[in-house]
């Protein structure tokens, strides 16, 4: 009788050969802890009790993710944490700035070894609480004192519209953030993700938080494979678009059922409920890990040509069909990232005038999240960058799927310049962007009206 995951030497093989030439790993698992029941009227009994729960419930979380990688032999490069949204958490104590509970986490998070945890979050989409006021006063503090936190904004819905008055307010706390980190390129805006339709089961980073539809502890998984699936495509220099984007299927089936199995076991050994696997292809500095490459071996010279976001629309659909095959579980974004700084692909497009913060915007109409990791000068207008989100943010809205925003205005660099950001987050040229103003638009404020949901086009 076979089991849910029986594999022929074949696919052990191959699999194998997957690991050691093409970069494939399990990019993430990211154990999701719900934060409700330390909520309390004292924001210091509050961090107690937050540290607390974090240290206990993560502290084998990493131990457990090394056994695991050695003993299936594939690599689980990220184990990191999220929490539910800290603005709820931190809304009972009535505190206007919650810094503490920000630097709170980034000790549990130093305490139990990982790198990244994310859920200093507000959900604004309809307007502000008290709590999430306090989010907005915390966020450039927060993000500029301490390494490991993350930080997300959901600032719209397909049902609820846009928040015009949250989006205008981040342009200015954006700009302030890198003002504060402006000793490393303003990293500290690497570490914030403006949301539309932002997923509740998201285990990559900066976008993570526990969202209130989930259980008490959760374990999500990330898997990537940009790698694997570029071989693929060269190996097919001859199959048509068609033929092509069932090669990228198949492949995609087999790493998303690598990444359940890889999944429900470390779920199995910390005795949480496995979650979702999230489909994502998420690229990397290393050499062959690159989704724009992937679209340059589909027949672009290269990206950012005419026919990108058709290629990429390819992309993201085959590897969302070949992985819905797999696994009766998939959440979280689960199609392509783009970001700029993380690609090499990406960032010889910039680099060569292939690429544009225009089309990027074009292709995020199709890829699985939106404008991820790319620079624009220092000097750019908070209004331009508040546009640049709200742009963005009708894209998920009127499309009804998630996009974001993680922009780095960089203190002291114009376009063409390169910033390097180091590790994980890389290094991006610096994009042009529009210079014609769009500040009163953005001053008017208000919502912008949800969109009607019949008569779609």
């Amino acid at each position: 009788m076979p089991t849910l995951f029986s594999f022929t030497p074949e696919e052990i093989l191959e699999t194998i050969r997957m690991v050691q030439v093409e970069n494939l790993d399990i990019r993430t698992i990211t154990l999701g802890i719900s934060l409700r029941d330390c909520a309390t009227g004292s924001l210091k009994e509050t961090c107690r009790r937050v540290y607390d729960k974090i240290t206990r419930l993560a502290d084998k979380l990493v131990a457990v993710g090394e056994e695991v990688a050695t003993a299936y032999g594939i690599p689980i490069v990220n184990k990191r944490i999220a929490v539910t949204p800290i603005a709820q958490v931190g809304e009972p104590s009535g505190e206007s700035d919650l810094t503490p509970l920000a630097r709170t986490l980034d000790r549990a998070a130093e305490a139990v070894g990982v790198n990244f945890i994310g859920g200093f979050t507000a959900l604004v989409h309809k307007g502000f609480t008290k709590g999430d006021r306090a989010i907005f006063n915390s966020l450039p503090e927060a993000l500029a004192t301490t390494e490991r936190v993350c930080a997300s904004i959901n600032v719209a819905t397909t049902r609820a519209g846009m928040n015009m008055d949250a989006i205008a307010e981040l342009g200015q706390l954006i700009k302030e953030t890198a003002q504060l980190t402006a000793d490393r390129g303003g990293i500290g805006c690497a570490k914030l993700v403006t949301f539309c339709n932002a997923p509740e089961d998201n285990p990559f980073m900066a976008g993570a938080f526990h969202g209130p539809g989930e259980p008490e502890c959760v374990l999500n998984v990330g898997i990537s494979g940009p790698g694997v699936v570029l071989a693929a495509v060269r190996q097919h220099p001859e199959a048509d678009l068609g033929k092509l984007a069932t090669i990228i299927k198949n492949t995609a089936f087999k790493v998303t059922r690598m990444g359940e199995l890889v999944g429900r076991e470390v779920s199995a050994r910390l005795g949480v409920p496995f979650g979702i696997v999230d489909l994502s292809l998420a690229p990397t500095n290393a050499l062959g890990d690159s989704v724009a490459e992937i679209l340059e071996a589909i027949g672009l010279e290269r990206c950012g040509a005419h026919g990108t976001t058709a290629a990429l629309a390819l992309l993201n659909d085959a590897v969302k069909k070949g992985g819905a095959m797999a696994s009766s579980y998939v959440g979280g974004l689960s199609g392509a990232f783009i970001p700029v700084s993380e690609d090499n692909g990406m960032i010889r497009a910039v680099e060569s005038g292939a690429l544009s913060l225009e089309k990027l915007e074009a292709m995020t109409a199709v890829c699985s999240v939106g404008l991820d990791m790319f620079a624009v000068p220092g000097d750019t207008p908070a209004e331009v960058i508040a546009a640049i989100i709200a742009d963005e943010a009708a894209i998920g809205m009127i499309n009804n799927k998630t996009t974001a925003v993680r922009v780095i205005p960089v203190p002291g660099k114009k376009p063409g310049d390169m910033v390097e950001f180091g590790g994980l987050l890389g290094r991006a040229p610096v994009m042009r962007v529009n210079n014609f103003s769009p500040a009163a638009m953005i001053r008017r404020g208000g919502r912008i009206p949800a969109p009607v949901q019949a008569l779609g086009n």
